[in-house]
């Protein structure tokens, strides 16, 4: 798949209940997006049989998000991080912080001038890298970095099956609806009985 843009980055807070099923807030801006990194880890299986590859299983196992980002606000950070904002309006870290289950939607433009639009349901980040540096002879923009942690969901769809990522290209048939919806709330699987 190949893209040449990525913007609309947002985020959904989770909650969840006793049972650890999630519930999604609604949507907001995460940041200007930059780069976004996806690498999915996969847990590998291989059985041997009568002197033969027999089965072979690669299941989803977790996976890393990157995101490069041209600025993190104080409250999407604090959100994001567990860091407080104290009475000054200022962002304070702690060892003790600890962020909050979210979510994680963005679209990337295909070469054709449609989107392809992305959810990952369970995203756990860590405090925000900082790139800084003096300005030299040229002007180079320093930007953070945010990465997280994507796991599936504890809520199984109508299938049994547990989504790690929703996604969906514009121009495909009957998915107008669905799209016009993307950033309004986190998409539920839709799966006939």
């Amino acid at each position: 798949m190949a893209t040449i843009g990525l913007d609309n980055m947002v985020y959904a807070k989770i909650t969840e209940d006793a049972g650890g099923v999630e519930t999604y807030a609604v949507p907001q801006i995460l940041a200007k997006a930059i780069k976004a990194d996806l690498n999915i880890e996969t847990a590998d299986a291989a059985l041997y049989a009568d002197d033969a590859l027999a089965y072979a299983i690669k299941a989803f196992k977790g996976g890393k998000l990157s995101l490069g980002v041209e600025d993190i606000g104080v409250a999407v950070a604090a959100d994001l991080t567990g860091a407080s904002v104290d009475d000054n309006g200022v962002l304070v870290a702690s060892g003790e912080d600890d962020g909050v289950l979210v979510a994680v939607g963005f679209r990337a433009l295909k070469p054709d001038n449609h989107y392809r639009y992305f959810w990952l349901y369970r995203v756990k980040f860590a405090v925000p890298s900082t790139n800084l540096q003096t300005k030299g002879d040229s002007i180079q923009f320093q930007t953070p970095t945010v990465e997280g942690t994507i796991m599936r969901r504890n809520k199984a769809d109508a299938n049994g099956k547990h989504a790690w990522k929703a996604e969906v290209t514009e121009g495909d048939p009957g998915v107008a609806a669905v799209i016009a919806a993307w950033f309004t709330q986190v998409y539920e699987p839709s799966f006939s009985a």
